[in-house]
């Protein structure tokens, strides 16, 4: 027998987001500090079924655990994916944010604490969720000196235990679940100390999250994404689903050919609005400032929307780039930055099981 040393054995992990039209996986592995992808994989629910994985009014997943399981394993059998170990995405809609302040407390009485607070935020019984939450000011002192800032995140228990249903009908073994907005924190935010936006705009819904010094201060979800955006186009058109979809992701918002833009406009600007709402709440909150919009999910790239949001923020716009530190074959460059947006959950996922 050879032994290895156990800093030479690579530790993988799997990030696996199931979004409402797709289901993304991640392979990456870790040597040390250099973290490799090694494998990635997508399949979209119509191609696999013919409609969305999940049912966005009643916060579940549409189909059964097995039917998502065999979506999960048909990735598997296609990218050859052998790593078991896994982390699930909780998508936001399905997750209640809310932050409180306490007054100075030692840490022995913050866990009471936070859990009396919580019956006064969370909009569901304490016994059907799981909380988890994080001090995002000040700090628990035997002296008692200053006030705390909490960040509360409460999960449906249903919704935890259809996971791990699923992890195991898929034959995973679930190292954690965790909400989305912090996949996207961990594969987009490094060092940087600025107040940063996170815009998620995905198929069913759109997330803006606020971040200081890598630290969720503020994260709302609301129903107005890509999904909505192709169908006015397919009624607008009177072209199909299909159609539509193409028609969106060539012209998007910079170009008038087919009427797209001026179809899209309207939507676009609903989303807009509900960010700038955010930016509001904070600045009220908090006394402070957005400095940087980072623009992730499958509608990043639409064309002309990150000159159209560059025009009404006035602030500095980038599109998600969640594979600058990890390592892959060169010849994936261009792929990886064209999917880079819509896979940056996904990316911070695996990465949260080789911390």
């Amino acid at each position: 027998m050879i032994w290895t040393p156990l800093e030479l054995i690579p530790k993988k992990c799997l990030g696996i987001d199931i979004g409402t039209s797709s289901i993304k996986i991640v392979e990456l592995s870790r040597w040390g500090e250099r973290k490799k992808l090694d494998n990635y994989g997508e399949i979209t629910a119509q191609a696999f079924y013919q409609k969305t994985f999940r049912t966005f009014d009643k916060n579940t997943l549409l189909l059964s655990n097995q039917d998502i399981s065999r979506a999960i394993k048909a990735v598997f059998n296609e990218a050859k994916i052998k790593t078991r170990k896994a982390v699930f995405s909780i998508p936001d809609f399905s997750s209640f944010f809310t932050n409180f302040e306490l007054p100075p407390m030692t840490k022995k009485e913050l866990s009471q604490a936070v859990i009396f607070e919580a019956r006064r935020h969370v909009p569901l019984p304490l016994t059907e969720v799981v909380l988890d939450w994080q001090i995002i000011e000040g700090e628990v002192s035997s002296q008692k000196k200053s006030k705390l800032k909490i960040l509360l995140v409460a999960v449906p228990k249903e919704v935890i235990n259809q996971y791990q249903e699923i992890a195991k009908l898929s034959n995973l073994k679930l190292f954690s679940l965790e909400a989305e907005v912090f996949g996207l924190l961990r594969s987009l935010i490094k060092e940087e100390k600025q107040i940063i936006a996170l815009v998620d705009i995905g198929a069913q819904s759109t997330t803006c999250s606020i971040v200081e010094n890598r630290v969720l201060k503020i994260s709302h979800s609301f129903d107005m994404a890509g999904n909505e955006l192709t169908q006015a186009l397919s009624k607008g058109l009177s072209v199909d689903y299909k159609e539509a979809e193409a028609l969106k992701k060539k012209y998007g918002i910079f170009s008038d050919e087919f009427n797209v833009r001026e179809i899209c406009l309207p939507l676009i600007d609903v989303i807009l609005r509900e960010i700038d709402k955010v930016f509001t709440n904070f600045s009220q909150l908090e006394e402070k400032a957005v400095q940087k919009i980072i623009i992730a999910g499958s509608s990043a790239f639409l064309p002309g929307l990150k000159e159209y949001f560059q025009d009404h923020f006035k602030k500095e716009i980038k599109i998600a780039e969640p594979f600058p530190d990890i390592f892959y074959p060169p010849i994936l460059q261009k792929t990886l930055k064209k999917m880079g947006p819509a896979y940056a959950i996904a990316i911070g996922m695996a990465l949260r099981g080789l911390e």
